[in-house]
């Protein structure tokens, strides 16, 4: 229960496309370094085009939020998102030519489109506890990929960097706010019981559905 109850219970619930997301092809190629770098390369562009999304996200759910503790927690999110990870993608693309000017004027993938707007319809139309079990598989599913990588990984991947960034100590941090967060919000909207409403189920089933386009985003990448 390392990002916690909430979130260990939604991820249960999400097998298997939880370990199709988290043990993708994607991810397995690049623990042992196989994975070829114009792969690496278009996901990492089309990456940079939803973390875009994502943190504009983020920044509803400050607006969504109860009180001012949720509303710092959504906030600090949003600086995370814009100020190291987006910053990891143009680094890494700076390094293999690819300017910010281009990243920036990369056409979105349908793929891309469709997670996108799943997020941030959850974010316009939907509760806060709706916008959060959208957004959850990526920020937690990062954290537990990168934490697995770095033990696993081979010491010879090029993709070192990356794993890096999502098993190191601000992005774990990072998660371990998120995901007290989501059990703080539960816990204050659904009561001590969460499990016996209506609304847990709903909102496990929106978790999985972003699970499953988490799984589709890697797809991305394929050489």
């Amino acid at each position: 229960m390392k990002y916690g109850r909430t979130f260990t219970l939604w991820r249960e619930n999400a097998r298997p496309d939880w370990d199709s997301y988290t043990r993708h092809s994607f991810v397995e190629r690049l623990k042992d370094g196989s994975l070829p770098q114009s792969a690496f390369l278009n996901y990492l562009a089309q990456d940079y085009l939803f973390l875009k999304h994502f943190a504009r996200a983020w920044a509803l759910a400050v607006v969504k939020a109860d009180d001012l503790d949720e509303m710092r927690a959504c906030s600090a999110t949003v600086a995370t998102l814009l100020d190291h990870e987006m910053s990891l993608h143009v680094q890494t693309c700076a390094k293999a030519g690819i300017s910010a000017d281009a990243l920036e004027n990369a056409q979105e993938a349908t793929t891309t489109i469709a997670y996108t707007r799943f997020v941030m319809d959850a974010g316009f139309s939907g509760s806060f506890l709706e916008l959060l079990a959208a957004l959850m598989p990526c920020v937690l599913g990062y954290g537990e990929i990168g934490l697995r990588l770095a033990r696993e990984a081979s010491h010879k991947t090029p993709y070192r960097a990356w794993i890096d960034t999502y098993s190191g100590a601000e992005y774990q941090t990072a998660c371990a706010q998120a995901g007290a967060l989501l059990d703080r919000a539960i816990a204050k909207r659904l009561g001590d019981d969460p499990e016996a409403t209506p609304l847990w189920h709903m909102l496990s089933d929106r978790f999985g559905t972003a699970t499953r386009l988490e799984a589709d985003f890697w797809e991305l990448g394929r050489p």
